[in-house]
């Protein structure tokens, strides 16, 4: 197997011309959409990198989140519309899954009477339009089969996870209707360095870099 020496390695990569402006902006791309919006606007001024969107921008988006993930899908609805009402006008999958949500959260709560006047009246009629709307509709109404939901096989659509999946779910469409990626290109690259990796330790020994971070929420 060939091995290469670190000073050998060290001249190779410095023929990619990479440049620090290219750099930042992924840095701040990832601040952007992960919504670290101190960190960004402490990055764009120590660094100068802008950011193709208002900052201000990155609280609403959290706000959102927030209220999604702590049960709240009424006010998280309330944040969106008062951001872009057209985002959930042209979107009836999200919209689905947000009242979807708020069913789940009903039910989660005890409130059986309301869960299930929710469920015929705002949830219902999209059923009827749609199959698979009706399969996830159903899947949701069948937790009040179950003396203890916790217990129960769909006990997966109580988990924070669910909550964070609707919630991801909403973040991505917002922020395609600001015209910014949904995914941050940074962890995309780390990934992608890590496989590479993988390939070249089957060939050869080489300056390896590790603890490479590749979950990220």
């Amino acid at each position: 197997m060939k091995s290469i020496s670190k000073e050998e390695w060290e001249k190779k990569l410095a023929t990619v011309d990479i440049s620090k402006s290219e750099l930042n902006k992924l840095v701040m791309n990832y601040l952007v959409i992960e919504g670290y919006q101190q960190a960004a606007e402490k990055f764009q001024e120590e660094s100068g990198t802008v950011s193709m969107v208002d900052l201000n921008s990155i609280a609403d988006r959290m706000a959102i989140r927030s209220a999604i993930q702590s049960g709240d899908v009424e006010k998280g609805i309330e944040i969106v519309n008062d951001l872009n009402p057209e985002i959930l006008d042209t979107n009836p999958q999200l919209f689905f899954h947000l009242q979807q949500q708020k069913l789940i959260e009903l039910i989660r709560k005890g409130m059986i009477n309301e869960a299930l006047q929710f469920a015929q009246e705002e949830l219902a009629p999209q059923g009827e339009e749609n199959n698979k709307f009706l399969e996830e509709l159903e899947r949701t109404i069948s937790l009040l089969a179950f003396e203890d939901i916790n217990k129960s096989p769909l006990s997966s659509l109580l988990e924070h996870s669910q909550r964070q999946k609707t919630a991801s779910s909403l973040n991505s469409a917002i922020l395609a209707s600001q015209s910014q990626d949904k995914d941050p290109k940074l962890p995309t690259i780390l990934k992608l360095l890590h496989w590479a990796q993988s390939q070249l330790d089957t060939k050869c020994t080489y300056p390896k870099i590790v603890n490479i971070p590749t979950n990220f929420q």
